[in-house]
């Protein structure tokens, strides 16, 4: 078989960025498609060419086949990668590339067809011997069969959408009465995302371990599996922290789930890169969760334990090209760890999170690798997944990879974006995750009350600096020789500095050749400015220096405050306002997004809690309730109506 010359990945943002990398630097020509909305994105920056595929919204440019398979036809490609998400495990679209002579980088469309759908596969893993859950997987999809089978199931139980994945379609439910809600909204969520309304039922396990095996076969009939990674630390069935090799495992427990994910993949005589999902439980049993035939988001981590580039390999199969490893020869070597930075709001139920990058600067060390897509100024949408980057680390022990891993989070600069990194850093420094006693239900029994999940208030600290750098930026604005000067130095300026809807007084005293001194939060602070650029700046506060990232723009304020950042508002000059009525009818949309279902009608009565809204954004749908009892007065949305961040969407009177 001749070799690859030009390769288009048929994806975004940080994958596509990683895949080129690798292809670039084995000699291979790339292509980058974008839509409109990516126009300056980094992963078209970093392409040899690039073509617009389309508009923003994903059916009409990262899901758009015929306008991908155009790209490549134009462009010379000879081969796609599809990356993970949006086309990776599309059957239809493998077989699209396959019948315009293109070389698809992953599995058969017949293996992606079959492991594609929970339900399929799952019939297929039981004929293999493959051990699996209690469930159902069957044909008949009306919600009486699916309530027979889940009273025959027991609760709690899971839905899934058979075609989905990364949490989307995919409700764990308690009782009887909350599954028809449930199977309405699994189902909505999975026809929106994957194109396909099926579901099925599992048994929900009560806290196991989620631990999934690395496959790799060629197109010479060999298979071999690459060790194992643990994802069990989950938000909503969606993965925060991977790890390999999994903390519990043993090398006997290691050899039979190896050897039922091969069993796995020699049912669908498996070629290229493909993971096999079980869910482990306390007594050693592991359980078929689901194959996914594509690179995983978390393959760095398998990348850094085994000294391999799994994209390389993905890249060799594709050209025909045997395993370079026989199983034997497989070794791992220390602790890989992994955390996925979101946009995202951890205090307003981790909404996503939308807005321009007003600094980026990745914490950077030996042993830590930032996998990311994002450049300044660049604006987050509502179009596309939240997930922003990755960081991962590895070490000679699992604590070395943990350490390093946390101080990657805190060091790793992001302003002008809402991100989940404080999250991020409180679970990595909890005793119980250092310690490897976790399981999916760790999130949801250790942080359900947790400081990272509240709106993230300044301390005194926080504010003496914000009210340093706006006094520093505004006696920049006069002539060097007046610096800062004013004929009444003893007397203190007096600062209001706001953050979202609240403003905290500060005072400053500045009387040359000493200290500045701040009162803020019922403390005196004493500060120096050491050095200050715009972008960093050194301060020495109460006599211990410190390095803060910052940014200003003509009165606002980005602090980043390691980890996380807080955006000040200089509110000095601005008229005080009344605060908003906590119990206001007023219903404003908590990002862009789009409405795809609307409850209610002008004049009917509403009452507090009741659904009202619904909104999709970044992949998932946000249901929006009623803050009071009362009638509805103006709706001023319908479904399929696109919507701004803070847009008024309904009033309640």
């Amino acid at each position: 078989m001749p070799g690859l010359k030009k390769i288009l990945i048929a994806n975004r943002g940080e994958i596509a960025c990683r895949i080129q990398r690798t292809a670039q630097a084995l000699g291979y020509r790339t292509v980058a498609v974008f839509s409109d909305a990516d126009a300056d994105a980094l992963h078209v920056q970093m392409a040899d060419e690039a073509v617009n595929i389309g508009p923003a919204a994903v059916q009409q440019s990262y899901l758009n086949i015929p306008a991908i398979l155009d790209a490549a036809r134009r462009t010379g490609a000879d081969a796609i990668h599809p990356g993970y998400g949006f086309l990776s495990e599309n059957a239809g679209f493998a077989l699209a590339c396959r019948d315009a002579g293109l070389t698809f980088i992953g599995p058969s469309p017949e293996a992606i067809e079959l492991m594609g759908s929970k339900r399929l596969s799952k019939i297929a893993m039981l004929e293999a011997g493959v051990p699996c859950i209690k469930g159902y997987q069957g044909a008949e999809q009306d919600d009486v069969t699916l309530s027979r089978e889940a009273a025959r199931i027991g609760y709690p139980l899971m839905i899934k959408a058979s075609a989905g994945g990364g949490g989307r379609g995919m409700r764990l439910v308690h009782d009887a009465s909350d599954l028809p809600d449930q199977i309405r909204t699994a189902r909505s969520e999975a026809l929106n995302g994957f194109g396909s309304g099926e579901l099925i039922l599992e048994q929900a396990l009560v806290e196991p371990r989620h631990v999934e095996i690395q496959l790799f076969g060629d197109q010479h009939g060999n298979l071999i599996y690459l060790g194992e990674r643990d994802c069990s630390v989950q938000r909503r069935h969606q993965k925060v922290i991977e790890e390999a090799p999994c903390p519990v495992m043993t090398p006997e427990l290691r050899q039979a789930m190896g050897e039922a994910a091969l069993k796995a993949g020699r049912a669908v005589q498996y070629v290229g890169a493909g993971t096999v999902e079980f869910l482990l439980d306390a007594r050693g049993q592991f359980y078929f969760l689901e194959m996914n035939t594509r690179l995983q988001v978390e393959h760095p981590v398998t990348e850094l334990i085994t000294g391999l580039d799994l994209v390389a390999w993905q890249l060799n199969i594709a050209e025909g090209q045997p395993l370079p490893l026989r199983q034997e020869q497989v070794q791992l070597h220390g602790h890989a760890m992994e955390v996925r930075l979101y946009a995202e709001d951890p205090a307003q139920g981790f909404l996503p999170q939308t807005g321009r990058v007003v600094a980026w600067e990745p914490g950077l060390q030996d042993g830590v690798r930032i996998d990311h897509g994002l450049i300044e100024g660049q604006v987050i949408s509502p179009f596309y997944d939240p997930m922003l980057g990755k960081l991962i680390a590895h070490g000679a022990t699992r604590e070395e990879a943990r350490r390093k891993l946390l101080r990657a989070v805190q060091d790793s600069v992001l302003l002008g974006v809402q991100s989940n990194q404080r999250l991020l850093a409180s679970l990595l420094d909890h005793p119980q995750f250092a310690g490897g006693d976790f399981s999916t239900g760790f999130i949801a029994q250790h942080f359900s009350a947790h400081a990272c999940l509240q709106p993230h208030a300044p301390d005194a600290q926080h504010l003496a600096i914000a009210t340093v750098l706006l006094y520093q930026a505004s006696a920049q604005t006069h002539s060097a020789p007046l610096c800062g000067w004013r004929n009444n130095a003893s007397v203190p300026l007096h600062y209001r500095i706001g953050l979202e809807d609240q403003d905290w007084p500060v005072a400053l005293l500045a009387i040359p050749g000493e200290p500045l001194r701040i009162q803020a939060a019922e403390r005196t602070l004493e500060l120096r400015i050491i050095h200050c650029d715009g972008r960093w700046a050194t301060l020495e506060i109460d006599g211990i220096r410190q390095r803060h990232a910052y940014r200003l723009e003509t009165g606002r304020l980005w602090l980043f405050t390691r980890p996380g950042s807080l955006q000040f508002t200089d509110r000095t000059q601005a008229p005080v306002s009344s605060q908003a009525n906590v119990s206001s009818g007023t219903l404003k949309a908590p990002m862009d997004g789009a409405i795809v279902d609307v409850l209610v009608n002008e004049g009917s009565k509403v009452t507090k809690g009741q659904l009202l809204v619904v909104l999709e954004a970044m992949k998932m749908e946000h249901p929006l309730k009623s803050g009071v009892d009362g009638v509805l007065k103006r709706l001023q949305v319908k479904v399929g109506d696109q919507v701004k961040n803070r847009q008024i969407l309904l009033e309640v009177e």
